[in-house]
């Protein structure tokens, strides 16, 4: 508990669609700043929250299906997923606090 998985276009379905619990993705990729930011807070999250939600990483440039499937237009990306539906998502860099409400939505 209390990290973030890297998931691959091969393995999202398995990780992501059928996750028993809600899932938040963060499409991100190397060279994005505000991916930087995001990734600590996610790792404080999955710490707080990892019995009820899992937090997986998507790099979008290792792994383009999975982001054009799910029309990522920026990154970072963040989509929480439940019972394999997109249910909430935003973009851009945010406070924790809003990250954290974004993932209560979905509980």
């Amino acid at each position: 508990m209390g990290t973030t998985k890297a998931v691959t276009d091969a393995s999202f379905a398995t990780d992501v669609l059928k996750s028993e619990k809600p899932v938040l993705v963060d499409f991100w990729a190397e060279w994005c700043g505000p991916c930087r930011k995001v990734s600590p807070l996610l790792e404080e999250i999955a710490g707080e929250m990892g019995d009820q939600v899992t937090i997986v990483k998507v790099n979008i440039d290792e792994n383009p299906e999975t982001a054009r499937a799910y029309r990522v237009m920026s990154v970072p990306t963040l989509t929480v997923f439940k019972n394999g539906e997109p249910v909430q998502s935003i973009a851009g860099a945010k406070p924790k606090g809003e990250l954290v409400k974004l993932i209560e939505s979905a509980l």
